[in-house]
């Protein structure tokens, strides 16, 4: 029997409390990108989210908690585990990406029917980040678009902090557009980098 409060716990864990302030958000932002301590902070969340998380990532990954796309924010809890905490608790594995297609299409659908309406402007971040992930340059033109309109649509005070991830669309969308893929995943998923490919990855 899975618990009805399994998906809010793990929006609790990853946003906080909601809505978010303008520094809270630049806190959180260190936590979910980088740059809150040395290597092994990455470290010891990975573990936390490994140990907290892991079961309901298996779950995902299997279809089991797909009844939670019915509502937007318990569809966000499945975009988390089958888009975000995969990446931490499998990193520099092909078992990181291994539910991106699903993830996708949860996005993909959720906009189609407005579910992203619903949610709060830190929730949006996350919700749209299977597009930023997709190694499509169709998808990745949506990714742009859905962080601009999340910039614009933000109160005020949160658009600088916001301005950070529509940078990192933007990245994003010339790294495909350059290469068609990410070079960063070649090693963990077994593909052949080209000298650009290793080029690009030594000054990344």
């Amino acid at each position: 029997m899975i618990k009805t409060d399994q998906a809010r716990e793990i929006r609790e864990f990853w946003f906080g409390r909601l809505p978010l302030t303008a520094e809270a958000l630049e806190r959180r932002m260190q936590l979910w990108f980088g740059g809150a301590g040395p290597p092994k902070t990455e470290a010891a969340r990975d573990r936390l989210i490994r140990t907290r998380f892991a079961a309901l990532v298996a779950q995902a990954a299997r279809g089991e908690l797909d009844a939670w796309a019915a509502s937007p924010r318990r569809r966000l809890s499945l975009i988390i585990l089958t888009d975000q905490f995969p990446r931490q608790i499998y990193r520099g594995t092909a078992q990181a990406f291994a539910t991106d297609a699903r993830a996708l299409a949860l996005a993909v659908t959720g906009m189609q029917s407005g579910a992203d309406a619903a949610l709060d402007c830190a929730e949006r971040i996350f919700f749209y980040m299977p597009l930023q992930h997709a190694e499509s340059r169709e998808v990745q033109e949506e990714s742009v678009a859905a962080y601009r309109r999340l910039k614009e649509e933000a109160p005020a005070e949160l658009r600088a902090a916001l301005g950070g991830t529509l940078e990192h669309a933007l990245e994003h969308r010339a790294i495909i557009e350059r290469f068609g893929r990410f070079p960063a995943r070649n090693a963990a998923l077994g593909r052949t980098s080209t000298p650009e490919e290793l080029e690009f990855l030594r000054g990344a």
